[in-house]
């Protein structure tokens, strides 16, 4: 047999192993479930796939998880894409898409609560490099880690904020997600800003929100932005008190690579998921109900998988996460008319309708005066308060006028103004 080279990580969540990490040098890679972990009824939770009681967990973790180049998709989804990941992988002088030594270098400061540190040679367990049969392996040591990791395409940065500034690196997790300006598209934050807090005069949950003047961020990379006053945060909801609190977004828990975000599973599996095994799933049901709403009537085109998330508050019971990622996407794709997954098998802002809602609260598996209730509220509370809301909010001029006319173009039903 050849020698092939292999790395490894240790993967913990709240101090425990969960799983060992093996990359080999010819791209396969193999995570191996701890059976300490595994076969114990008290585990935290890693992903509600894997809950006690789940369809098929137990089955998930007897068999390792192989995959060649990428990681596994719950893995995978922990790194960013595009032009972030472009950016950390020249940072961390790795290949953008070679996952395994890119979670290697950012593994210390994930989304959630996982952490991954790399595994000595000689600690390395036969146990999990017995999986490879074909090769030898020649155990080697992975780098340190050394930066953070955030999910999603647009630009942004792990930071922690103290007296009003924003920080970079001191060693501790951020607590913060920064946001700067972005190259392609004019005001970026001040849109996010507004939606967000439009959105939560209309009743949704969001985290601690706020417009920072750029020369209040520190050690901030240079990068070419634009000639703009603002970048947006928003306060993480998996750190809490300097502590990690595990989560996880919608393509985790599916088993989606990023690339399928828009594919496939819809706002009903979305919501059963939510009803059946989150701690109060009525209100949860009810909460994405309100989100839905909120998209459609901010003409956000972009709540797909990655921007739905569970967090686990008690480390085991998941809940809905906050809303995050809300922007008035049609400011920056004129003919855009679409949300990002199907509702009742449709997905134009213009066509959606009450009846659609019907049909979604039945598939879901929730009574529909209920689901009825939150809709009703959630439009009283946007008609009575966004009108004047968005006149003094900051999002630029153009851009309320798209919302508007959006407004106009909208079903009677729906119609804000």
């Amino acid at each position: 047999m050849v020698d092939e080279p292999v790395e490894m990580l240790e993967l913990s969540l709240h101090g425990r192993r969960v799983a060992y990490l093996a990359g080999y040098r010819g791209g396969r890679n193999v995570l191996v479930f701890d059976d300490a972990w595994r076969l114990d009824p008290e585990r935290a939770t890693l992903t509600l796939t894997l809950m006690p009681g789940f369809p098929r967990a137990n089955a998930l973790m007897q068999s390792p998880w192989i995959r060649r180049q990428r990681l596994h998709p719950w893995l995978s989804n922990l790194l960013p894409e595009g032009a972030l990941r472009e950016w950390l992988a020249t940072r961390l002088k790795v290949h953008p898409d070679n996952e395994f030594p890119l979670l290697a270098r950012l593994g210390l400061d994930l989304p959630g609560a996982l952490v991954a540190t790399p595994v000595a040679p000689g600690d390395m367990p036969d146990w999990v490099l017995s999986h490879r049969r074909s090769v030898t392996p020649s155990p080697r040591q992975a780098p340190g880690g050394e930066g953070f990791s955030l999910a999603g395409v647009q630009m942004k940065f792990s930071m922690q904020e103290r007296d009003g500034r924003f920080r970079m690196g001191d060693g501790a997790p951020g607590d913060w997600i920064v946001k700067p300006p972005s190259a392609r598209h004019r005001k970026v934050p001040e849109n996010e800003y507004t939606a967000m807090r439009l959105a939560e005069k209309a009743g949704v949950e969001i985290p601690d929100i706020r417009l920072i003047p750029l020369e209040r961020l520190e050690g901030v990379p240079a990068l070419n932005l634009p000639r703009e006053a603002h970048a947006y945060a928003i306060r993480r909801f998996d750190r809490e008190g300097g502590e990690r609190v595990h989560a996880e977004d919608m393509a985790q828990v599916l088993f989606c690579y990023p690339h399928e975000k828009y594919d496939g599973p819809s706002y009903e599996q979305i919501g059963r998921l939510l009803r059946e095994f989150t701690g109060d799933g009525h209100a949860a049901a009810c909460a994405l109900a309100r989100r839905l709403l909120v998209n459609l009537l901010l003409a956000n085109g972009d709540a797909h998988l990655k921007n739905w998330s569970l967090y686990y508050p008690d480390g085991k019971l998941p809940s809905l996460a906050p809303a995050y990622d809300i922007v008035t996407t049609r400011a920056y794709i004129p003919d855009e008319h679409q949300a990002a997954l199907n509702l009742n098998g449709r997905k134009s802002w213009y066509r959606i309708e009450r009846d659609d809602f019907r049909h979604w609260s039945r598939k879901v598996g929730m009574a529909w005066p209920a689901i009825r209730q939150v809709l009703d509220e959630t439009l009283e509370l946007a008609r009575a308060s966004w009108p004047e809301e968005l006149e003094a909010l900051p999002m630029d001029g153009a851009h309320k006028a798209v919302l508007k006319e959006h407004w106009r173009q909208l079903p009677r039903e729906w119609r804000i103004l």
